[in-house]
């Protein structure tokens, strides 16, 4: 990633955050409850919670096969999954775009090396990785969102991008536009998410108790 981008989007990440986009979603992360360690109210106890890895595209879905903020399975949602290199080595490797706009605000003193999404053009199974900054995303199509109610998918290839606009609708973007619509539909998708966890629980209680 060039520098003139890098420090675009670390500007963008920080003003969201002041505007307290992305905090209420923090109780989303299934480490939330973890045990207390040293390094609690401070950057650090955000960090990503995995060994430094210069080559994190090798074996990725082996090495990194649950998203750390809400514990989906990235093989099952290998169209929308991403990956977040940082400066470190560290790597956040997740389900969705909304699960990496959460990365890459508690981390943001933790440059990103690189971010890859899925191309969600590709006929491959499991969708092969792009480097962001050379994708193009599909934002509002009638394409099914992952953890949101608004879709987000990249593409890899303008005319595949182009598309599926036509069959599909929505408007096409680069990740910063993506990423900005990420953090807009927080708050919603946050509730969003919060109501179908409440139901599943309530339903997994009924069943317990055979109701």
């Amino acid at each position: 990633m060039s520098d003139p981008i890098h420090t675009e989007r670390r500007q963008v990440l920080r003003l969201l955050a002041a505007a307290g986009a992305v905090a209420s979603t923090a109780a989303l992360s299934p480490v939330a409850h973890a045990t207390q360690c040293a390094d609690d109210g401070t950057p650090l106890q955000f960090a990503p919670k995995t060994q430094p890895d210069p080559n994190p595209l090798e074996n990725e879905l082996g090495k990194y096969p649950k998203c750390p903020y809400c514990g989906m399975d990235r093989r099952k949602f290998h169209y929308s999954r991403h990956l977040v290199h940082y400066q470190d080595d560290l790597v956040d490797a997740t389900c969705s775009l909304h699960c990496t706009a959460l990365s890459l605000a508690l981390n943001m003193d933790r440059g990103p090396k690189a971010i890859y999404a899925a191309d969600y053009g590709a006929t491959a199974e499991p969708k092969p990785l792009v480097d962001v900054d050379k994708a193009i995303y599909l934002v509002g199509s009638k394409l099914p969102g992952v953890m949101t109610k608004q879709s987000k998918v990249a593409f890899s290839s303008r005319p595949a991008a182009e598309a599926a606009k036509a069959a599909q609708g929505g408007e096409l973007g680069n990740f910063d536009a993506a990423l900005r619509a990420a953090y807009l539909s927080m708050a919603s998708d946050t509730a969003m998410i919060r109501k179908k966890r409440a139901e599943r629980r309530q339903h997994a209680g009924q069943a317990g108790t055979g109701q």
